[in-house]
């Protein structure tokens, strides 16, 4: 009986955590020749619904407003909610979509709601997850298993997730990293595209541009940047230098740069850490001040549906910002700036 590509590289990766490092060097080899990829997805809704980028030099024209897979696509038992965002999404035009493995906490929730909806509209959605896993063998676990959760037999990018110290970086280039998974992924034809993602230090992002040619980059970026380690000082111009797809994510900050933001009524824990003030932007100003930096497209995760059609709309209203409204946003974000670059490092 004939092998269906899923299976086949499913195969591979079950058999790559036994053959080790070698298979990246050749001297093993996987059991079939790797499938050649299908045609990168088309979204028939999204060139009419709102403004397209190239995703740097992959050759893939991206809608400037993607979806994010957080907020109610990562909470537990939230099929009702979550599954028609990403199915109104694909409707209105998204043709985008981002993942991870750890969204959605052992579940994986994130993955199993979109992968209901890949089920049917695989083809109209790059798809985009990844690893925090920072060794070569548990990153290729991670795909294998988000490979079966998204149903679908491969990606169009997988990327480092959240490069948070200089350990990270050291174990994802040293001998058995992540890097490893990656090559191999992509030979496998398992992943299309590779990618990193980080919101705590432009420096890290640097070096892991410096010692791999990744195809895009996922980095954090509001209106506050410029007021603690900027991502848009040094990062953002070698992303584009290097050609890269640029994705930018925290445009409203969880909501914290917003004036919507209620104190009061939110958590003020965790990650996040505290975030007594009111924001100072309206959600139009938030993300047209992103879009109007060199990125290819934001991502943003919704609540609801409402939101996800507010922000369809607004993208597709978009007009780009002059200088002199960036820097007048700019100053305004800086009263709220430690509570919207909650993600960065302070210390």
């Amino acid at each position: 009986m004939s092998r269906t590509p899923s299976s086949s590289r499913r195969d591979f990766l079950k058999k790559s955590s036994v053959l080790g490092a070698a298979v990246v060097t050749g001297a093993a080899a996987a059991d079939t020749t790797p499938r050649p990829l299908p045609p990168l997805p088309v979204n028939p809704v999204t060139e009419k619904a709102m403004p397209t980028r190239n995703l740097g030099r992959t050759g893939y024209r991206v809608g400037v407003f993607s979806l994010g897979g957080q907020a109610s696509i990562e909470q537990p038992n939230n099929a009702d909610v979550a599954v028609p965002i990403v199915e109104r999404a694909l409707d209105l035009g998204v043709n985008y979509i981002d993942t991870a493995a750890m969204y959605g906490g052992p579940e994986r929730w994130s993955q199993r709601y979109i992968g209901e909806v890949m089920k049917r509209r695989r083809n109209q959605a790059y798809l985009a997850s990844k690893t925090h896993d920072r060794t070569r063998d548990g990153s290729l676990k991670l795909l294998e298993e988000s490979l079966k959760l998204l149903n679908t037999d491969h990606l169009d990018a997988w990327q480092l997730h959240h490069i948070d110290s200089q350990d990270d970086v050291d174990r994802i280039f040293g001998k058995g990293g992540a890097i490893e998974a990656f090559q191999q992924a992509r030979e496998q034809k398992m992943v299309r595209f590779l990618g990193v993602t980080g919101h705590r230090d432009p420096d890290l992002l640097i070096q892991c541009l410096e010692r791999f040619q990744f195809d895009q980059i996922l980095m954090a970026l509001n209106a506050a940047d410029k007021h603690h380690l900027s991502f848009m000082e040094k990062l953002l111009p070698l992303a584009v230098e290097k050609q890269l797809g640029i994705i930018g994510m925290k445009i409203p900050a969880r909501g914290r740069i917003l004036s919507s933001w209620k104190p009061a009524e939110h958590k003020q824990a965790g990650w996040e850490g505290e975030a007594p003030l009111p924001g100072t932007l309206a959600m139009k100003e938030a993300l047209y001040y992103v879009l109007s930096l060199p990125v290819s497209t934001v991502i943003i995760g919704c609540d609801t549906l409402a939101q996800l059609e507010e922000n369809v709309q607004l993208a597709r209203d978009f007009t780009p910002l002059s200088e002199r409204q960036l820097a007048a946003l700019t100053e305004e974000a800086k009263p709220v700036a430690r509570q919207a670059l909650f993600f960065r490092r302070w210390a």
